[in-house]
Order: structure tokens, then sequence, then C-alpha cells
């Protein structure tokens, strides 16, 4: 968990830090978009060839870059003075970034029995969650006295450090274990990746990718929505992104204990149904209990998708190529908003954020409809 919160604690400060970033810059929401999209997209793209490079070499080095690497990276968007120097070093962010997934939850379900997979993804997550849920608040306070580039600097030289520790950490294990020097992995009986079950996983990782990908890039133009339309502080907006990212502090854990006792295709397919019309809302609400209670339940559903999905797909691949297909899974997971954000950027600037919202939420409930007929009467 605290590797985890290392790894997201510098990306984690770009959406909230978004309105200073558009005053500093003066962009429009579609450049605002390629900002946010310049880390995702690139995050997303290198999970792929580092999922395929923590199934062919040790997850030590993989992890460690992904926190120190990623901090460094940080770093570096602190010291940047114009906006192509601030989209190259996102880039950077996330290329540094894209290991630790693939790595670390193959390395996390080895030590435990398939029935308990959705629970300990869970309490992983609890790690990168609070990341999200107090950066905001953090990087708000920093960057009202500091300016948005304190925020990365004052935060990328501890994680810095502890990346160091925790590669020390991982070594001082690899050393305690007997007989192989790699860290250990699962004797458990898998399910065999066979073509019978091909379909179905397919169709799992669909809408396990489509859930993340829109609810990311909605969540993406929260903090510019809120200053925008309702005409809030900064600081408050900050506040409602931290209540959407509290979702993963419950929700994920949650979710991966109900998957672990009611199946993991029912608990996917209700988070999927549920979120698309909540999206809609947005264009409901009112600055009050209203817009809190539908952010709050947009948080819960993405958080619950994501233990789900890595429990799935852990439990439905073959332990030669596990990663792999996590890293395919993260790279469009991940990315995948890197594309969508800048066309709902160009969506608020062409039209307005209620047609934004509205095909996001009509996109997301039309594909989990499609995908649920391949998945319909599977549990597991």
């Amino acid at each position: 968990m605290l590797a985890h919160f290392g790894h997201h604690l510098l990306a984690a400060l770009l959406i909230p830090l978004l309105p200073f970033i558009r005053d500093d810059f003066a962009l429009d929401y579609t450049q605002i978009g390629w900002v946010a999209s310049a880390f995702t997209l690139s995050y997303g793209i290198s999970q792929l060839p580092a999922g395929w490079l923590a199934d062919h070499v040790n997850p030590r080095m993989v992890i460690t870059i992904g926190i120190s690497g990623v901090a460094l990276s940080g770093l570096l968007v602190g010291l940047s003075s114009t906006y192509i120097m601030l989209v190259l070093f996102l880039v950077l962010l996330g290329v540094t970034g894209g290991g630790y997934h693939p790595a670390a939850a193959p390395l996390l379900t080895a030590f435990v029995e398939p029935k308990n997979r959705g629970r300990v993804l869970g309490l992983h997550q609890i790690g990168g969650t609070a990341s999200y849920f107090l950066a905001p608040l953090i990087a708000v306070a920093i960057a009202t006295a500091l300016g948005w580039r304190g925020s990365f600097i004052a935060l990328a030289i501890p994680v810095i450090i502890f990346g160091i520790v925790f590669y020390m950490l991982l070594g001082r294990r690899e050393h305690t274990q007997t007989g192989e020097p790699e860290l250990p992995t699962t004797s458990y009986t898998e399910i065999p990746f066979a073509p019978s079950h091909r379909r179905r996983l397919v169709a799992f990782i669909i809408i396990g990718v489509v859930i993340q990908v829109l609810l990311l890039s909605t969540i993406s133009f929260v903090p510019l929505f809120v200053v925008d339309h309702f005409g809030a502080s900064k600081e408050l907006a900050a506040v409602l992104l931290s209540l959407i990212h509290s979702g993963g502090l419950w929700a994920g854990p949650l979710g991966g204990y109900l998957s672990d006792r009611l199946g993991k295709v029912p608990v996917m397919l209700a988070a999927c149904l549920i979120a698309g019309p909540v999206v809609y809302l947005l264009n409901l609400v009112s600055f009050g209990w209203s817009i809190c209670i539908v952010l709050l339940v947009i948080g819960a559903c993405m958080y619950i998708g994501m233990p789900v999905s890595e429990a799935y797909i852990i439990s439905h691949t073959s332990e030669r190529n596990r990663s792999t297909i996590l890293g395919v899974y993260y790279t469009t997971s991940r990315g995948g908003s890197g594309l969508i954000i800048p066309v709902m950027g160009y969506l608020i600037d062409r039209f307005d954020f209620n047609t934004a919202f509205t095909v996001v939420g009509a996109a997301l409930l039309a594909v989990t409809l499609v995908c649920s007929m391949f998945l319909w009467g599977s549990r597991d």
C-alpha cells in the first residue's frame, strides 16, 4: 500500500492543479485536455512493454522505477517553465510509471489463495487511492503558498527517497527466500487460458477498460466544471475531487470482497450499469448535496471496477503471460483516457459540459449492455 501510494502521488497532483496551470499558461479546454492526456496516454502506452518486461525480468527494478522514476519526472514537471516543457515532462512521468501495476499485481497475488485475490487487490488499491484522496488537499494548500510548481517539487523529493528504501527492502526479501532467488510465484491451480474462456475474458476486459477510461476522463474535468460552471473556488474544487477518490478507500476493498463472494461478473456489471446514468446526472445537479452524492457514486463505481478487473484477468490467464495481459489491460484502461480527454475538451469548447457528460454516459451504458450479452450467466 505504501509503494502504491508513492507510485501515484506525483501523478495525482495534476488534475487538482489544472485550474492553476490553466491560468498560468492561459489555456482553453482543448489545450488543458492535452495537458492531462500527455500523462495518461504515455502512462497507458508504456504499460504494454512494461508488462512484457515484468514477465521476463525480476519485478524489483520495474516497481522501483515506478516509484522513484516517477518522482524524479514529477520534479522535472515542477521545474518546467513553458507549456511545451510541461507536456514533455508529463510524458516522461507516464513512461516511468508504466511498469508498476503489471509487476505489482501478480507479485501480490502470488502469496494468497485465488479465493482471496479480490480482497488483497482491494486492500492494495487503498494505497493508490489515498494518494488521489490526499493529493488535491495537499497540492492546493502548497500551490496557494508556493504556486503549482511548488507542489510537484515539495512532494517529489520524499518519494524519491522512499523508492530507494523500498528497493533495498525488496532486495532483502529476495535474499531471505530459500531455493530460487526470484520472488515466489503462486502454486495454486489456475484457470487455463483456454479458447472457451477467451471470449468472456475479452468482453470483461472491454467493460473493465471502458468504465475506467470514461470515468477517468470525466473526473479530469470536474475541477474545471465546478469552478467555471458553478463559480466555486479552486480550493473547493479540490475538496470535491478528494470526495470522488474517497471511494477507493472503501468501495475498492468492498468491491474486491463482494467479487470473492458473489462473483466478479455480477459485481462488474452492476458497477457499469450504475456508472453510465450517474455520469449523465452531472447535467442535473445543483451545487450542494446532489453533486456530492453523484461524485461519490462515480468514484465508487470506478474504484470497484479496478480490483475486480485485475482479479478476473489474473484468474483467467496463465502465469507465464499474466503480466503481459495485465499490461494490455493497463495500457488501454489508463492510456485510453488520454485519447478521450482532448475529445471531451473539444466538446466542451464547441458545445458545453452537458453535451460531453451526456455522450460519456450514453457510451458507457451502451458498451456495458453489449458486453453483458457475452457475460450473462457467468459468475466468475
